[in-house]
């Protein structure tokens, strides 16, 4: 935390400069002329425009954040957790209070596109606009059109729980500097329209790359690597490589694997879970067969991986002979002695991304937590894994998680006890 603070304090000074056009810069709308107001205020009553909206949120899974537990959808209130403090999520029902009841479509847009509130305020990049700024116009509108069909509700949004200095906004404005460039998706000419509207919807809506991708210290995803998988900060779990290819995490992995893990959340080559499980049910489950196919075909392009490096063995023969034998005790019945799991009902663990992804925290977690799946219309009844933190030693985890790891085709690095205690009192989502 020290040196993320000391690079904010750069970030701040840089901000000095810029700071001072953002407080001169007249506050001012998106353009736009009056004949297209007054279309896309007209636009806002199209049934089949809203209907479309729905769909659009829904893949943008707009719900899982603006959506406090056991509150009104989309009425914002939900902590979203980051390495800098909480941020709430805000209410975008069209209370008129509230809400988004009296924001133009042209604020709307801007927020999407540009990252910026009503009043040119730079957001905070919690809200994925650095993903979000790919969304067509078209698009935009009708998820504003469906938002405003909502029935609105009056619920102020909470305080930011944001630490100093990252609360001050004006620090933004050295951050976006660095990390987000406007830009609406572009087709390339040279690929499929299938594999384009894959591109639109994993780069855009789907948002993907903000958790399957590594950030650095002032949160900001990588650049050159895209999609290649990441610790997602604070919730302590890690989204894998989406590469279908040599070294990709997703590696032997056909079209069909990748649309009936995003349809039913299980899939030959193992299952949902994690932060996964509640993507899979609130959003990609009740997308169309044909974007989910769309979205395969673009993972399926992405470009193999470096190899990776040896992976570390057990440090004493007597460790790998103890997570055998705890394996055999309180795994294999489900999951086989030869790793493969039973046909959609236990996943594998042989060739799981999940269990040989770089950090081990997921297969650490599992096996903490327990392991639950998403119930879908396409697997209504999804078998589940009990937690074993309370039955099996921090000593015990780590033999147990290492042998997965380590056996069948897994070539993955070992884990330590003292990892399996760090993990242990993190939060589960």
């Amino acid at each position: 935390m020290n040196s993320l603070r000391r690079w904010w304090w750069v970030l701040a000074m840089l901000a000095v400069v810029v700071a001072v056009w953002l407080a001169l810069r007249p506050a001012g709308r998106l353009p736009a002329s009056p004949g297209q107001r007054d279309a896309d205020a007209a636009a806002l009553k199209d049934l089949a425009l809203i209907k479309r909206g729905a769909y659009l949120a829904t893949i943008g899974d707009c719900a899982a954040c603006h959506t406090a537990r056991g509150g009104q959808p989309y009425a914002g209130g939900r902590l979203l957790a980051t390495p800098f403090g909480d941020v709430p999520a805000p209410n975008i029902t069209p209370d008129p209070a509230t809400g988004i009841g009296q924001w133009r479509f042209d604020e709307f847009w801007r927020a999407l596109h540009r990252g910026e509130g009503r009043q040119g305020e730079p957001l905070y990049p919690v809200f994925s606009y650095t993903s979000f700024t790919k969304v067509t116009r078209a698009d935009a509108l009708a998820i504003f059109a469906y938002l405003n069909s909502l029935r609105p509700v009056n619920q102020p949004d909470l305080p930011s729980g944001l630490d100093f200095p990252y609360n001050v906004r004006s620090g933004l404005v050295a951050w976006r500097a660095l990390y987000f460039k406007p830009g609406v998706f572009k087709p390339d000419p040279a690929k499929t329209a299938e594999w384009n509207r894959g591109a639109y919807l994993v780069q855009g809506l789907g948002h993907c790359n903000e958790c399957h991708t590594e950030r650095d210290s002032l949160g900001g995803i990588k650049k050159d690597q895209h999609l290649s998988g990441g610790q997602i900060p604070a919730l302590d779990w890690y989204a894998p490589d989406l590469s279908t290819q040599a070294g990709g995490g997703l590696a032997g992995w056909r079209a069909q694997d990748i649309v009936d893990l995003l349809k039913t959340g299980q899939s030959a080559r193992g299952a949902a879970f994690g932060p996964m499980a509640d993507v899979v049910r609130l959003s990609t489950q009740h997308l169309t067969d044909a974007d989910l196919q769309a979205v395969a075909t673009y993972l399926q392009s992405l470009p193999p991986r470096a190899a990776a490096a040896p992976a570390a063995p057990f440090a004493r023969a007597a460790s790998a002979e103890q997570g055998g034998k705890l394996y055999a005790q309180h795994c294999a019945d489900c999951h086989g002695m030869d790793g493969n799991g039973v046909a959609a009902v236990y996943p594998p663990l042989n060739g799981n991304t999940s269990v040989t992804e770089p950090s081990g925290i997921n297969a650490i977690r599992s096996v903490l937590l327990g392991g639950f799946a998403p119930a879908t219309a396409g697997y209504p009844m999804p078998y589940s894994m009990p937690p074993f933190a309370r039955q099996l030693s921090e000593a015990e985890i780590a033999a147990l998680v290492t042998y997965i790891r380590q056996s069948w085709s897994n070539q993955a690095d070992a884990v330590q006890p003292d990892e399996v205690r760090l993990y242990r009192h993190t939060p589960a989502d």
